[in-house]
């Protein structure tokens, strides 16, 4: 039984590397990347099977191996006795002989069956136990005797051996470790909730996780912001491939700000749907990871543009959880970056030409069939009146500077500066209030959030792409 057991298993492991294979490099499964890591995983473990299968082969056929055998422990000496026992395992165990061919008398084999129940049974059992060795015995049959004389053994037991000590000591370094850490880390998260752990203990159950990541790409094919991926070049969008940059900053290796930046971006472009961690065949418990990353990343000083986006709401919801419980810390960041690159906004007494300052402004917005519509006002102040974040404030316009409509003209004129360092279009609510009471139809609510994006990326493009170039 242990032999069949030794080359079921063993089947079973050959299996998978086939999948493997066939998934990475025949399929090719979408937002799956294959790594230097999962080659080199792949080779090792196919080299380690298939050398043993071939070893185990090697041995069945070899007449060198059954004749030591047979001189060390049979104590045979008579050759009528030595030619039966050659003759029952050239038949029964696959043993190639330069003497003896097939077919063979019944009394001889008779013969040698009883000797080798005497001298070798206890043993050897018989060999299509292990029916993947003794299948590529039978393949190699006809060649036996060259590779018995070329020693393949001997060059085979080399291989197998020195690619077990390889894979041994590349196991804690590989996605291999997840053998050890995948089982601990379905133990853990099965039976400790999230709110029962202590910082430290959280932190040492995540840095678990990483190791217990196979890289299998299940995570990115559910997720549902992948899609940013073909308007942002960014591999660490994908759920799989963020985890490798995390473990590389985990482990204390330097990131150059060019890699921080896109980690940072990578894991904020995460719309918190838990889609990955239900998925996750290993257990992690992805969303909880995304975001103590996320936090961990704010804290390192680089402005983070996304977190006067939607996908900010599940932070809100957590904010007790924060790093430092410092929530403030990251918003004012983005606006204040956003705020030195308006300088207009500061100089109140400045007196502004009437022709337009900024036609790419215009241009830009006129590129959206609902923010164009702001050329259509005609300052009624309705979209103002109605604003609840205006009526929020007793002096708003000392507090938000402009104010919706007066955004509007700002637009209309082309001047940037005023349109981008209001206060006013980053405290929207997104209510839609003032677009549905607009008399004009003008789509406040739609220009304002195209004012946002046109400001994020001309903020991008002067303070962060330079150090993302880096």
């Amino acid at each position: 039984p242990f032999m069949f057991l030794r080359d079921l298993f063993g089947a079973f492991v050959i299996v998978g590397v086939l999948i493997a294979i066939y998934r990475r490099f025949i399929l090719k499964v979408p937002r799956m990347f294959t790594n230097a890591m999962d080659i080199y995983t792949i080779l090792i473990v196919a080299v380690i099977m298939l050398s043993g299968i071939f070893l185990e082969a090697s041995k069945m056929v070899a007449y060198s191996d059954y004749k030591r055998m047979v001189d060390e422990y049979s104590g045979l000496s008579d050759p009528e006795e030595l030619k039966s026992l050659e003759a029952y395992w050239v038949k029964e165990f696959g043993t190639v002989s330069p003497n003896l061919k097939g077919p063979f008398d019944e009394k001889i084999l008779t013969k040698g069956k009883d000797l080798h129940q005497s001298s070798c049974a206890e043993c050897h059992a018989r060999p299509q136990w292990a029916f993947t060795g003794y299948g590529a015995a039978k393949l190699i049959t006809p060649i036996g005797l060259s590779i018995d004389r070329a020693r393949l053994p001997s060059v085979l037991w080399y291989i197998h051996i020195l690619a077990c000590f390889v894979g041994l000591a590349y196991l804690p370094f590989s996605k291999m470790f997840h053998i050890f850490a995948s089982s601990v880390s379905l133990l853990a998260n099965g039976v400790i909730g999230k709110e029962k752990l202590a910082p430290a203990n959280r932190a040492t159950l995540q840095a678990m996780e990483l190791d217990a990541c196979t890289h299998c790409g299940t995570c990115s094919l559910r997720c549902s912001v992948i899609m940013a991926f073909e308007e942002i070049s960014n591999i660490n969008i994908f759920p799989s491939e963020k985890i490798g940059s995390i473990k590389t900053l985990a482990s204390g290796k330097a990131l150059s700000p060019r890699e921080l930046r896109h980690l940072q971006e990578g894991v904020y472009l995460c719309s918190n749907c838990y889609r990955c961690t239900v998925v996750c065949p290993a257990g992690i418990n992805l969303q909880d990871l995304w975001f103590n990353v996320r936090e961990t990343l704010l804290q390192k000083g680089y402005p983070e543009f996304l977190v006067l986006s939607p996908l900010s709401f599940y932070r809100g919801l957590m904010k007790e959880e924060t790093v430092l419980k410092d929530y403030e810390k990251p918003l004012t960041q983005a606006r204040e970056a956003i705020a030195a690159q308006c300088d207009l906004m500061k100089k109140k007494d400045k007196v502004l030409a009437l022709t337009p300052t900024n036609r790419k402004l215009k241009s830009g917005l006129n590129l959206s069939a609902q923010a164009k519509t702001f050329s259509a006002c005609f300052s009624c102040q309705t979209c103002t009146t109605v604003c609840p974040v205006v009526g929020n404030y007793e002096n708003p316009q000392e507090a938000l500077g402009l104010l919706p409509h007066q955004i509007m003209h700002a637009a209309g004129l082309g001047l940037r500066d005023l349109a981008f360092g209001s206060n006013m279009l980053w405290d929207c609510l997104t209510c839609y209030q003032c677009q549905e009471q607009c008399p004009q139809g003008v789509h406040v609510t739609d220009v304002l959030y195209e004012l946002k994006n046109l400001a994020v990326k001309q903020v991008r493009e002067k303070t962060l792409e330079p150090i993302e170039r880096k």
